[in-house]
């Protein structure tokens, strides 16, 4: 976002006042609320991304495919949390940016990517779950390692080129007139997106995701309903109620589950990129103030995936409580995290 060519003393900067950052107009009872709420979704989002890296990493039984793409996401959500949230606090709080425009445009690049990555984790376990209800027998055929690992390349790859290349090649501010002089005479690292690119930004980063994940649900709680009525026709048989009361559990869990964390990612990123989307076409005319709320619910979302994809599952709970108490003890790594009947 630096535009080298210009100066301070080319360009009359007077409406921006003696200093280059907006008077503060906050009393510091806000500004400590403000940074106290900031905080706690920080420390939430570091830690409890953190307790799940370290869960997956260590305990063997979970080494399968779908948790390598928790895993994954969970590192990306622990980023977003530990190296782009507290400069994020920083900004919202002073509304100032205090470290410089190189690393407003590093900060933004990986802001961005993070986000966008952390979307796309989202959708590729949707899509590892529609494999694993939809069509079980031919999951493990279809979801191995390998097709993990190309997922996780599209989740990494696509993210982080596009966001380095956008901002970095300032492509993104082509034609918004007034905003080299901002760029030149404000401290408050300024991102607006033109018509263009936000437009590509909402389609990649929000609406193609979000209608993949939309769709997967459906067809598993189509499935889900499905399963239940074949099962509800079938004659009691001592047998079988055991077995068939455990998968419609499972299918219920799914559908719940999922239900869950689409309602989640639709809450916390859809004001945010649809704001992206309309703002070049309103002047941006969006208020900072505005802006900057809905960029923190977005980070909200990385915040709630550990609780959702953890504290959901009985396997995580298990493994806080060995990770807490039982960690040092031999052949930890090997313990038996799941029921007998699972």
């Amino acid at each position: 976002m630096a535009f080298p060519n210009i100066s301070k003393d080319l360009i009359d900067c007077s409406e921006f006042g003696n200093g280059s950052c907006p008077e503060m107009f906050r009393s510091s009872g806000v500004r400590g609320a403000m940074y106290l709420s900031m905080t706690g979704a920080i420390f939430i989002t570091i830690f409890g991304n953190l307790a799940i890296i370290i869960s997956i990493s260590y305990f063997k039984q979970l080494h399968s495919p779908t948790n390598f793409l928790i895993l994954s996401m969970a590192i990306t959500d622990f980023l977003l949390g530990f190296t782009i949230m507290p400069y994020s606090m920083v900004r919202s709080v002073e509304n100032c940016w205090y470290f410089g425009i190189t690393f407003c445009k590093v900060h933004y690049s990986f802001d961005l990517m993070l986000c966008v990555t952390s979307i796309f984790h989202l959708c590729s376990i949707a899509v590892d779950r529609f494999y694993a209800i939809c069509y079980p027998l031919h999951y493990s055929s279809k979801i191995t390692i390998s097709a993990i690992k190309r997922m996780l390349a599209v989740c990494w790859s696509i993210p982080a080129a596009f966001a380095f290349g956008v901002v970095f090649s300032e492509a993104y501010a082509s034609g918004i007139e007034g905003y080299q002089i901002l760029v030149a005479c404000s401290s408050s690292c300024p991102v607006m997106f033109n018509k263009l690119w936000g437009t590509v930004l909402f389609t990649v980063g929000f609406f193609t995701p979000g209608c993949v994940m939309i769709g997967i649900y459906v067809k598993i709680f189509l499935v889900s309903k499905k399963h239940a009525r074949v099962m509800s026709s079938m004659p009691e048989n001592a047998n079988r109620e055991k077995p068939n009361q455990l998968s419609k559990n499972k299918d219920r869990k799914a559908a719940k589950t999922l239900s869950i964390v689409m309602g989640v990612f639709l809450i916390c990123w859809f004001p945010c990129f649809f704001t992206i989307l309309i703002d070049p076409f309103l002047n941006f005319s969006t208020p900072a103030m505005l802006f900057d709320a809905l960029t923190w619910c977005g980070y909200f979302n990385s915040t709630c995936n550990p609780l959702i994809y953890g504290f959901f599952y009985p396997w995580f709970r298990k493994a806080l409580r060995y990770l807490l108490g039982k960690i040092f003890q031999t052949h930890f790594c090997t313990a038996s995290l799941f029921p007998e009947n699972q």
